[in-house]
């Protein structure tokens, strides 16, 4: 995560006073150590060379990182709200979609338990590993939030930038889609934001996901009212190799037989 640190350094020197950083979608799996870095943090080892070398660490200083930020709102956008480690947390939800093994599971959540202990609680005595979307973007979300940002809820922001429910009271049916519908969508993803405005202002929700692992009952409680799965209707394989296809075939079932489910 060094080069967001060294955004977040430039807007500075540029005169920004309120920065917000939007997490998701990362290949990173550090912290945001690398951040903290590119800030002026320290240790007695590298904090810029990936998670897994977090946890031969003994030291950690902050004063420079904490110093570079003092003047600016730091807004923390995340469409997450995972902590930092634990069942739920970076390393073990989004670790192996980013193409860690059982083994480098184990091995950075050590790590990132190490850093994380180093690096203590912050000045209003708050944990900032505990808190919601700290795990978002591989921990980087846990790094912004020790500097003192403040979380809000990254499809909350986007949705009232884009006056979505302006645009829900035009529809009829509100379409939404995922890449996998499964229990992660439910927790801060965009498309539980879609579907829980939907709901609110009573409008049908229908979900076109590459797949769906989901049932009926929870997709109901998110105010899902169907979903469908382009793997299931023409294959895993033919959906990854032609997805705008498949996409527009499903698209096309949708609309001929959701009105009657």
């Amino acid at each position: 995560t060094y080069g967001v640190g060294e955004l977040i350094a430039n807007a500075i020197d540029t005169g920004a006073k309120t920065i917000t950083v939007g997490l998701g979608g990362s290949g990173t799996n550090d912290a945001g150590a690398g951040m903290l870095a590119a800030l002026g943090a320290t240790g007695d080892g590298a904090l810029d060379a990936g998670g897994a070398k977090l946890k031969s660490l003994s030291k950690v200083d902050l004063s420079s990182a904490l110093e570079k930020i003092s003047d600016i709102e730091l807004v923390v956008a995340s469409d997450v709200d995972n902590p930092l480690l634990g069942l739920r947390g970076a390393t073990a939800v989004f670790g192996p979609q980013k193409g860690a093994d059982d083994f480098a599971v184990m091995e950075l959540e050590g790590a990132l338990e190490n850093f994380a202990a180093l690096c203590g609680r912050r000045s209003d005595g708050k944990d900032p590993a505990v808190a919601l979307g700290a795990g978002a973007a591989g921990g980087l979300g846990y790094g912004l939030l020790l500097l003192g940002g403040t979380r809000v809820a990254g499809i909350e922001t986007v949705l009232e930038i884009v006056k979505l429910d302006d645009e829900i009271n035009k529809a009829d049916l509100v379409i939404t889609g995922e890449g996998c519908l499964d229990d992660q969508s439910l927790h801060g993803k965009v498309i539980a934001g879609v579907a829980s405005h939907a709901a609110a202002l009573g409008k049908p929700c229908v979900a076109l996901a590459g797949e769906v692992r989901l049932g009926k009952r929870e997709c109901a409680t998110a105010g899902i009212d169907s979903a469908y799965s382009m793997s299931e209707f023409a294959g895993r394989e033919r959906s990854m190799a032609m997805p705008a296809e498949v996409l527009s075939e499903v698209s096309a079932r949708m609309s001929q037989t959701w009105g009657r489910r």
